[in-house]
């Protein structure tokens, strides 16, 4: 605002500022600058005394406003201003002094350059003004001579320029951290591809139209490199081979790239990251003008950053490899099989799970390669016969799993599947059959890759158990059995730590001669609730899980304290017979275990008898008369238990040398030892004769029964007709009532 008496703004006489060599090219950038002020004759002769005039080789663009009002409305539509020169009084004695605050405050612009002019100093002093608001210069017009202006503006022009670099700097440091965040998360291969695109583009403030693209190449690989990310105008260049890119600039620039294993700036810029796991890409940044070196800069930092994101990808790459792929066979694990269950709509789909049957055999009578080469061969024949829509996974040894839909994966579809032999790289044609067990999501209404696999396991339990070869549908009845029995097993677990395991003593009687001539002890289990167990229950169980060896012998050590117990209570020839599971015979130290428990209770051997099944027998009869031999010899007896129910032959329980058979209750009392007017057991009892056998039947519940059996000539019973089981105490009692001839 002009005030009589101010100094009109003209510039003394002196030398003239240097001028450019000539006119800056129309294309060149140039420094914006505003004046603010309002006297025309001011803007008139700011823009005449630096007409002409460069800066570090960049020209002058004045923009003019007369108010600070008009001001604000330039600032606010473009913000690429570098200097700006204000009069401080204007529409008020303050304008200039307002207009700077609003430019750093509210504004937030920080880099612009500003530099404050009066013609009348008493309104703003120097001091003071330059104290308080963030300016580059102060002056009055009178004092402001071309070369002054000029060195004035110079000065401010440098300052703008070197913050600028520091912003751009900073906010391409900031563009970093974010590219490094995100491209550190886990994705796969092509998507941290096209993020390393997008990354770039905002980096380098290019759009994403086509700038950028990205080759991989497997170091050594068998794929040659090819375009894994493009975009704009290069995205139809996807998936294809770097040798068939059409542009022959990007497919130099990116060979070379790859080639040499470092960046290159001389056609666009050719940038390398190396995954450091046998993999590296190279990205293409199609750029004009030569990049600055602040640019380079943050692209080395960019660059380096980025190469750790993409080993740390190559990694968890490998990781996700091992954890959902099978190595052997090629064929996806159980987790991406479960994961696929969890991802695919359950309406129409089943799970299959198939066993291959008999694959032990294969794996230890022939080379382990050999089986190997079978799991491949099915593995291969697998996905020849199902459509590509089904997944074909190998969960574990000779386990594979199916899941398609119900109309593909059939009882019928896996059964052809293994019509044709297996087809082996060397040797004969291999024929395999296969139970399964399959499930029906649509029907059992289960969610949840585990849960569907955990029920197909049931299936295929229940397949291998009860239809060899065959498959089976799951059926909810299989899963509730299947977890009474966990429950069962684990409460069995903890009553046998808790010792609420006890024996009960039935009594062996001499038919002839009604002398107690021994006992079976026979092991119970009363559950938290009081209630009795049913041995028929819990002891598979016992058996199943393994259970059963720490329970047998706690079952032989206080057995066999018991009969020391009774000292002179019973004769010296008085046994007490003690079953023996198969899983206890198959350990290989169960002998010599056996015969210490025996040493530790001081019981003679001749007081002891072993009672084994007829499933035991036939497992290893080699084995087993070894082991028997050894008890034997110590002057352990051994009899068969439940002869009769069994599968054993002639030769087998000759190779045995038993003492004893016991012929099983169901041939001695109930209805079919009636309809059979105990016509087994009279066999069973001439064979015994024929090889030297003592005899003793168990389930006697009836003085006829008693009298059949002795006039066929059994030698011993047990039964209800005699004792029920009892406890040790009331066995004493018992005992005590019976005669000793």
């Amino acid at each position: 605002m002009a005030h009589p008496g101010d100094d009109v703004f003209t510039y003394a006489n002196e030398e003239p500022a240097p001028l450019a060599d000539g006119p800056a090219p129309a294309s060149a950038p140039v420094w914006q600058v505003l004046i603010v002020d309002d006297e025309p004759d001011v803007h008139a002769a700011t823009v005449l005394a630096l007409k002409g005039l460069q800066v570090q080789g960049r020209a002058l663009a004045f923009s003019h406003a007369e108010s600070a009002a008009q001001a604000r409305a330039l600032l606010a539509q473009r913000p690429d201003f570098a200097v700006a020169l204000i009069d401080v009084v204007m529409e008020s004695d303050d304008a200039g002094l307002q207009l700077v605050r609003h430019i750093r405050e509210e504004l937030g612009n920080l880099a612009l350059r500003i530099i404050l002019r009066t013609g009348q100093p008493g309104y703003a002093p120097e001091i003071d003004t330059i104290a308080r608001y963030d300016i580059n210069d102060y002056k009055t017009k009178s004092e402001l001579t071309q070369v002054r202006l000029f060195t004035s503006l110079t000065m401010a022009l440098r300052s703008y320029a070197q913050i600028r670099q520091l912003q751009a700097g900073r906010r391409g440091l900031e563009k970093i951290l974010a590219a490094t965040a995100v491209l550190g998360q886990t994705m796969g291969l092509q998507a941290f591809a096209s993020g390393l695109v997008t990354q770039l583009c905002a980096l380098l403030d290019l759009p994403e139209d086509g700038l950028v693209c990205a080759a991989a190449q497997a170091d050594g690989g068998a794929r040659a490199p090819y375009v894994l990310a493009a975009a704009g105008q290069y995205g139809a260049w996807m998936g294809l081979a770097l040798a068939d890119v059409p542009d022959p600039r990007v497919r130099q620039v990116l060979q070379q790239t790859l080639a040499r294993r470092a960046h290159g700036y001389e056609c666009g810029a050719g940038l390398f990251f190396d995954g450091g796991r046998g993999l590296a890409l190279a990205a293409y940044v199609d750029i004009a003008r030569p990049l600055e070196a602040l640019e380079r800069g943050l692209l080395e930092v960019f660059c380096s950053n980025i190469a750790v994101a993409f080993e740390n990808l190559q990694l968890y790459l490998q990781i996700k490899e091992l954890a959902f792929h099978d190595a052997l066979v090629g064929l996806p694990n159980r987790n991406a099989l479960a994961a696929a269950i969890d991802l695919r709509s359950p309406e129409q789909d089943t799970v299959a799970l198939l066993d291959l049957d008999n694959f032990a055999d294969i794996n230890s009578v022939l080379d382990p390669s050999y089986g190997d080469a079978v799991l491949q061969a099915v593995a291969q024949q697998l996905q020849a016969c199902f459509a590509p829509s089904t997944v074909v996974a190998r969960l574990g040894g000779d386990l594979f799993g199916l899941l398609g839909t119900a109309a593909q994966v059939t009882p019928e579809c896996i059964a052809q599947a293994f019509a044709q032999p297996l087809a082996l790289a060397e040797g004969e044609p291999l024929r395999l059959s296969v139970t399964a067990g399959l499930v029906q999501l649509n029907i059992d209404g289960v969610s949840g890759g585990a849960a569907v696999l955990k029920n197909a396991s049931a299936a295929l339990k229940q397949a291998k158990r009860f239809a060899r070869g065959k498959a089976l549908y799951f059926e909810a009845a299989q899963a509730d059995a299947a977890r009474e029995r966990i429950q069962l097993l684990n409460r069995l677990r903890a009553s046998f730590s808790e010792e609420r395991l006890f024996l009960h003593y039935q009594p062996f009687i001499a038919l002839r001669t009604g002398r107690v001539v021994g006992a079976e002890c026979l092991l119970r289990w009363k559950n938290a609730q009081g209630q009795f167990v049913p041995p028929d229950r819990f002891i598979p169980l016992a058996e199943q899980s393994g259970l059963m060896v720490p329970i047998g012998e706690w079952v032989a050590r206080t057995a066999l304290a018991w009969r020391k117990s009774l000292g002179d209570a019973v004769a010296a020839d008085f046994r007490v017979a003690i079953n023996v599971s198969h899983v206890q015979f198959v350990e290989p130290d169960f002998v010599p275990r056996f015969l210490a428990i025996l040493d530790e209770a001081g019981v003679p051997g001749p007081q002891v008898e072993v009672e084994l099944t007829e499933s035991v027998a036939i497992e290893n009869v080699g084995q087993l008369a070894h082991k028997l031999e050894q008890l034997r010899a110590r002057g352990i007896r051994v009899a068969m238990d439940d002869f009769g129910t069994g599968y054993s032959s002639l030769s087998i329980i000759q190779g045995l040398q038993l003492d004893r058979l016991k012929i099983d209750r169901s041939f001695v009392s109930g209805a079919q030892a009636e309809a059979g007017a105990f016509e087994i057991a009279r066999t069973i009892l001439t064979l015994a004769r024929h090889l030297h056998l003592a005899t003793i039947a168990e389930g006697i519940e009836t003085t006829a029964q008693r009298d059949a059996l002795r006039g066929a000539g059994c030698e011993e019973g047990q039964g209800y007709l005699f004792s029920p089981p009892l406890d040790a105490q009331a066995f004493r009692d018992w005992l005590a009532q019976q005669p000793r001839t």
